[in-house]
């Protein structure tokens, strides 16, 4: 509770049914967008996989997933995806994709041990999507070449929701800004890595800050990152500054995937190196999937971003504690 944060006479611009129609429009604009400029086709997710597959997000490692039985194989056991950063690099294979090519899909999932607050819900909701790229193209160049396009999309989805509604202003600056968590480290050594991030997003708009995961001189990562998708090296999240809460909003985690060199080092590093005995990490090793890009965006992130609103919860139907259903109706935050 003692991060939920209450705007000061705060004032929802939409009705609820008005919230829905504007969720749509943004949803509907920015992965048509999103598409079109990555080269992207929409395919159907699971919503829960094998766990001795290897292909469920293990976050920072200590996340449960939710599981459950199934009655007709009763010695067998289902993960809801935590995300889908693994299964979508193989399902670029399986599905004949080719260099260039990309997938997306709606990704949705249940984190049981989230702190909610106005940004966090035990409900996720993203666009998850890959893009193949060469072992040639797996570089800084090809990173910052992506998220320069994917926050292309979300500049324009901005400017078609500021003609869309009139109480809604264009924030976002023109271009992105990009920092490595070593080099903010450096320019602010004393603050935590959240209160790093606020800075710089504060001063620069939007950022992208690179190297999640990486040991720093500090001795700790700026953020857990698991070590067997992302390249640590070639990653990072896009933040901007959103002033309906004055914080520093992650919109969206992506990077080039890791590579059979980058699996066993951060692996090792990790200290779980028995996951190279699974299926989806030994198929990278030996070489069996194509190098790809990838990432997240939130849905609700983004529709809450553009419609300005106070709560993740006034865009998405989830469960919140009910300390925080009673402050927010006592402060006019309608949760759905």
């Amino acid at each position: 509770m003692e991060h939920f944060i209450i705007p000061e006479n705060y004032q929802p611009a939409l009705s609820l049914h008005d919230t829905q129609v504007g969720i749509k429009t943004v949803k509907d604009f920015f992965q048509k967008t999103l598409s079109d400029r990555l080269n992207l086709l929409r395919v159907s997710a699971p919503l829960f996989v094998d766990p001795s597959s290897g292909l469920n997000d293990n976050l920072n490692g200590v996340e449960r997933p939710v599981t459950f039985d199934i009655k007709e194989s009763p010695d067998q056991k289902a993960e809801i995806v935590h995300s889908l950063a693994k299964w979508k690099r193989y399902a670029l294979k399986k599905y004949g994709f080719a260099h260039g090519e990309g997938l997306y899909t709606d990704m949705v999932a249940i984190r049981r041990d989230e702190d909610t607050d106005n940004i966090h819900s035990i409900y996720v909701d993203q666009w998850d999507w890959e893009k193949i790229i060469t072992r040639e193209e797996r570089n800084v160049d090809t990173l910052k070449d992506v998220v320069r396009t994917v926050y292309s999309a979300l500049k324009k989805t901005e400017k078609y929701m500021a003609i869309q509604y009139d109480y809604i202003e264009e924030i976002l600056p023109k271009d992105i800004f990009f920092i490595t968590s070593q080099e903010l480290e450096d320019m602010y050594p004393g603050l935590s890595p959240k209160d790093r991030e606020y800075k710089i997003v504060k001063e620069k708009g939007a950022v992208f800050i690179m190297q999640i995961g990486k040991m720093l001189a500090s001795g700790e990562p700026h953020d857990g990152r698991a070590p067997d998708y992302d390249d640590w090296e070639l990653n990072g999240d896009i933040i901007v500054y959103y002033p309906v809460l004055d914080i520093a909003l992650e919109l969206s985690s992506m990077g080039v995937r890791v590579d059979a060199a980058a699996l066993k080092h951060q692996l090792k590093v990790c200290g779980c190196e028995e996951r190279a005995e699974m299926d989806f990490q030994r198929a990278i090793l030996n070489d069996e999937l194509p190098f790809t890009i990838g990432g997240g965006i939130g849905q609700s992130r983004i529709c809450m971003f553009y419609l300005r609103k106070a709560h993740i919860g006034e865009v998405h139907c989830s469960l919140w504690p009910e300390e925080t259903v009673k402050l927010a109706e006592e402060h006019n935050i309608p949760l759905l």
